[in-house]
């Protein structure tokens, strides 16, 4: 039986699902009741956390690459469109969000910003409704930075301008 080369590698980011971006910084072996496990450690600095996830269950449990160029500018685009916005009631909605957010998927995430956002003039948004934008536009611009190689406030910029620009159309 060959092994399977995994496709992550230390120094590598990846996107895990519940948690946005992180950085492998090694993989280790551990023995779990009797079994040894060989592991992804992966530090969240921004969240001061240090997830351990193993090899073999990286890919199942939705651990990604980091998007390509092209996603990235697909979720530009996404932000740009015209917010959609259910008419369900708000817990259905919020529930929906938070799927999306801890999907991992960058559109959606996308989505969740654009539809979730809101210009000066428009009406206040709930404490819940603020906390579920800044979770996804958090993870939106983690993502952009570490793709693009920019830092945190160079992506939190280039989102801001695509948003505002929308709002000005």
């Amino acid at each position: 039986m060959t092994k399977k080369k995994s496709e992550f590698r230390p120094n590598d980011f990846v996107v895990y699902p519940a948690h946005g971006v992180g950085k492998i910084v090694s993989i280790e072996k551990q023995e779990v009741a009797g079994f040894e496990l060989e592991l992804f450690v992966i530090s969240f600095e921004k969240d001061k956390m240090t997830l351990r996830v193993p090899t073999h269950k990286a890919t199942e449990v939705g651990m990604r690459s980091l998007s390509t160029p092209d996603t990235v500018s697909l979720a530009m685009k996404t932000l740009k469109g015209k917010a959609k916005v259910k008419r369900a009631m708000w817990s259905r909605r919020a529930q929906e969000y938070e799927q999306k957010i801890n999907s991992g998927d960058l559109i959606a995430i996308a989505e969740v910003v654009r539809d979730l956002h809101r210009t000066d003039d428009q009406r206040e948004q709930s404490y819940s409704e603020r906390q579920l934008y800044e979770a996804a536009l958090e993870r939106l611009t983690r993502e952009v930075a570490a793709v693009s190689g920019t830092d945190e406030a160079g992506a939190q910029k280039q989102v801001d301008d695509v948003l505002v620009s929308r709002a000005a159309a």
